[in-house]
């Protein structure tokens, strides 16, 4: 059986507490040596930080293993009514949703790739493009008032990023298509743009679909990550404050 890398963290982060316990206890016992709480937990969570760049852990694994356990001590301390927690969970699951299992955070794409998809759109005389994991659907919103006569999906996987995205689409009135859902169900080939921007650990399934369903003349792009696999037919550059696009012609 596969075991998840966010078990792996939770395991490690636990691993280093043990062992950090266990070694401050023999520090006390033979030598007097204190330690207060919070420095505990911030030494245990840089412990796994650590560890998880060793393992080569994406790095958001690092910045969370990082304050994981410093953070809830410090939630207990300020002895906040029980529902805040239940509530925060709650939110928490539908925002990330199967993030532990797709290992693709919520995280937004920048507004620099408007610009380069719309020109590139504009190749087509009928553009269909799908947004995989589209968020809160701000790309294509943007596209859409460009591009008015275009077919534009986004489909996305986390119920809260979803139900935000149906709610926009009625208040703007725009032509845009959302599904909920994982995009193993889309049919790349009814597309002539597909974009996403998900995680290093995604890639591969995404060229495995692109490569076997899209259709000669199409384009996917990657905002940010790169395929291993397949070099990039182009590479838009925007500088330093953002990641650059990667574009494979079909």
């Amino acid at each position: 059986m596969k075991i998840s890398v966010g078990a792996k963290a939770f395991a490690l982060q636990l691993s280093t507490l043990l062992v950090g316990f266990l070694l401050l206890s023999l520090l006390h016992r033979f030598f007097g040596f204190r330690l207060s709480p919070i420095f505990f937990f911030l030494s245990c969570g840089l412990a796994a930080a650590l560890a998880s760049w060793i393992l080569r852990f994406d790095w958001w694994w690092s910045l969370i293993q990082l304050f994981f356990s410093s953070s809830i001590y410090l939630a207990l301390q300020l002895s906040l009514p029980p529902w805040l927690y239940f509530l925060a969970l709650i939110f928490c699951l539908l925002l990330f949703w199967s993030t532990h299992r797709t290992q693709v955070p919520y995280y937004p794409s920048s507004d620099v790739v408007v610009d380069p998809i719309h020109s590139l759109l504009s190749e087509f005389e009928k553009p269909r493009f799908v947004d995989v994991g589209c968020g809160l659907g701000g790309l294509l919103f943007a596209l859409e008032r460009r591009l008015p006569l275009a077919r534009f999906c986004g489909i996305e996987i986390a119920p809260l990023p979803y139900f935000i995205c149906v709610l926009r689409r009625i208040l703007l009135r725009a032509n845009v298509k959302f599904l909920f859902g994982a995009y193993e169900r889309l049919n790349f080939a009814e597309y002539d743009v597909v974009f996403c921007y998900l995680s290093p650990v995604a890639m591969p399934a995404i060229w495995t679909k692109a490569s076997s369903e899209m259709t000669p003349g199409s384009v996917l792009l990657s905002y940010e990550f790169i395929i291993a696999e397949k070099e990039p037919s182009f590479v838009l550059e925007f500088g330093a404050d953002a990641p650059p696009l990667y574009g494979w012609r079909i």
